[in-house]
């Protein structure tokens, strides 16, 4: 009995580790090895800038709409070759009355609304240009964005090029902001080095562009459209691009039940995209991509979440069935005790405003796992149809 929950205990300490630090780790040591002997190419901008298109998926962002025009006219790209494209599906509100002003947007609208997916795979039927920028119309993008991507492009292996997500922190932040800032620095280092070392492993919905001739329409009930759009394109063998020179800058959730939106659908759309992308999972047809696919994303998503609730009880069962080594079991312990105890003073501090953020990190850390299981609670009851209500925001 005590070698059986042991086990279980190192199997489950392991996923844990492995998935949010160990494959840190290995991925780093891979990506000095493999450019210590192959140097990275410096990429260039092609002499002709190509025509591409700002695809701006929208659902009643009637206070969003001129700042979002500003910004995409103070990109530093050719206006003439850059269009700008708005699907305003369902909108109610003044969007569409908005965007009328701007003689140079073009707007695709239909009363219905079926969700950011659908709203993608139709717009994408008008769109001419070889390359397509998607991006929400509540982030910002910096002005080398368009650019950056372009380069990146240069690289005929290069299908998909992923941007970076940015949180907008102030000196003092509550834990919706703080933490989730923190999380996607983790995530950026981590993405930069997929990227470095075979291919990042999907993109994230405020920036990212694909070539145009890649698309493959969805599933309409996709909830996680940029990250299965992106997962297609890799799977017919082209790399995702992890462009950090080209950024979109947003606010974070407005407070944790606004947050907890945002990670249910994540975690939701997760675990579908596992089981509709699946042939990924062979590492011997996938190979490199597999194995950071299960290692990045599979594992976060299934086994790791259960493996952290489980970890405590299994480890005080494991140090009272233990004879030998038991002061190895206590020091686990006090560990995972001392961690609960950093989660706990970052809940009594989510509300309020505090310098040092790194506080809101274990809180954080367990929100962010507790979260899949409801993720697979909403799947199970799932209706088929993706349509979301946005997370009000800071």
């Amino acid at each position: 009995m005590n070698s059986v929950v042991s086990i279980f205990f190192w199997v489950c300490l392991f996923l844990v580790f492995y998935t949010y630090i160990g494959y840190g780790i290995i991925l780093w040591v891979a990506v000095k090895v493999k450019e210590l002997r192959n140097p990275p190419e410096k990429l260039e901008l092609p002499e002709i800038l190509p025509d591409l298109t700002l695809f701006i998926a929208a659902y009643n962002e009637e206070n969003e709409v001129e700042l979002k025009m500003e910004n995409c006219y103070s990109l530093d790209y050719p206006k003439d070759k850059l269009h700008i494209f708005w699907v305003t599906d369902g909108s109610n509100d003044a969007t569409n009355d908005r965007l009328a002003r701007y003689q140079d947007a073009t707007v695709l609208f239909q009363p219905q609304r079926q969700g950011k997916t659908a709203a993608i795979n139709r717009g994408m039927k008008s769109v001419t240009t070889p390359i397509v920028v998607f991006t929400d119309a509540n982030t910002l993008i910096n002005r080398e964005a368009v650019k950056e991507i372009v380069k990146s492009f240069s690289d005929p292996r290069t299908g998909c090029v992923a941007g970076e997500k940015r949180i907008y922190t102030k000196a003092k932040d509550v834990v919706s902001s703080g933490g989730e800032g923190a999380y996607w620095r983790y995530e950026s280092t981590l993405k930069d080095l997929d990227s470095r070392f075979c291919t990042a492993v999907g993109a994230a919905g405020e920036l990212f562009a694909i070539r145009t001739a890649l698309f493959q329409e969805m599933r309409e009930d996709t909830l996680l459209d940029d990250f299965v759009l992106s997962l297609q394109i890799a799977r017919k063998g082209y790399r995702i691009a992890y462009c950090k020179n080209a950024y979109a800058t947003e606010s974070a959730s407005l407070d944790m039940q606004e947050e907890e939106k945002r990670k249910v659908r994540i975690a939701a759309g997760g675990i579908q995209a596992i089981w509709r992308l699946r042939p990924l999972l062979n590492i011997f047809r996938h190979g490199c991509l597999s194995f950071q696919y299960i290692s990045h994303r599979v594992l976060r998503w299934t086994i790791t979440p259960v493996s952290l609730l489980l970890l405590l009880p299994l480890n005080l069962l494991s140090m009272y069935l233990e004879t030998t080594s038991v002061w190895l079991y206590q020091l686990f312990a006090a560990g995972q005790l001392l961690f609960y105890l950093f989660v706990v003073i970052g809940w009594i501090l989510s509300k309020r405003d505090i310098k040092t953020k790194y506080l809101f990190i274990p809180y954080y850390f367990l929100f962010m796992n507790l979260n899949v299981f409801k993720g697979m609670a909403y799947l199970k009851n799932f209706k088929g149809v993706a349509v979301w209500e946005k997370a009000k925001r800071l």
